[in-house]
């Protein structure tokens, strides 16, 4: 029963998380990088799966609503035209993230599946990194915190502890922690 309020806590603290953002992308205050945002809602999506496969039950909950509530970020990011400033930097990324999803197709291995994709995910992280780090007041910083604390809470939920279903959440928790310090330090930068 403790897993399942953890799961669902992860899944509230998912939806919290992403009302404002997506709010914020409305309003245009907020502009997310559409690359990062479609990389990561395939890439998120099929890590639910693959954590379901492997028994992670009530803490895969939010990798599973995450993964498609980035989705349609990634749709509103394009549509609203934010961040779509693409650099050759960007088409790199977004292509050697791209080019490791055949990888990922030919396996039936779910860790090695999770794996590829948590790689494919960090290297989604890398368009919005340089993006932040030139326009540091384009996302809110809230919203990775957030994410940051709920990846904590869904590897708490996780029924079952393994590299496939513990390493997704652990890196872009990771991750998003670094980029709200990266972030923090920019804007002090830029205000100062």
């Amino acid at each position: 029963m403790m897993k399942e309020t953890l799961g669902l806590i992860a899944v509230a603290i998912t939806l919290i998380a992403f009302y404002p953002y997506t709010r914020s992308i409305l309003r245009g205050n907020t502009k997310p990088h559409v690359f990062s945002w479609v990389i990561w809602g395939l890439t998120t999506f099929v890590v639910f799966l693959g954590q379901l496969e492997d028994g992670g039950g009530a803490g895969a909950w939010s990798i599973g609503v995450s993964g498609l509530i980035t989705m349609f970020v990634a749709f509103l990011a394009y549509r609203k035209k934010a961040g779509i400033h693409i650099t050759k930097i960007d088409w790199i990324f977004f292509l050697s993230a791209l080019a490791s999803i055949p990888l990922w197709l030919l396996t039936s291995d779910p860790m090695l599946t999770v794996v590829l994709l948590t790689v494919i995910d960090a290297f989604g992280f890398a368009p919005t990194f340089r993006k932040s780090y030139h326009n540091p007041y384009d996302e809110p910083i809230d919203f990775y915190v957030w994410m940051t604390v709920r990846n904590v809470v869904a590897i708490a939920a996780l029924m079952s502890y393994s590299v496939t279903t513990v390493i997704f959440p652990a890196v872009t928790g990771i991750l998003g922690l670094l980029y709200v310090l990266m972030v923090a330090v920019r804007r002090k930068q830029v205000a100062g």
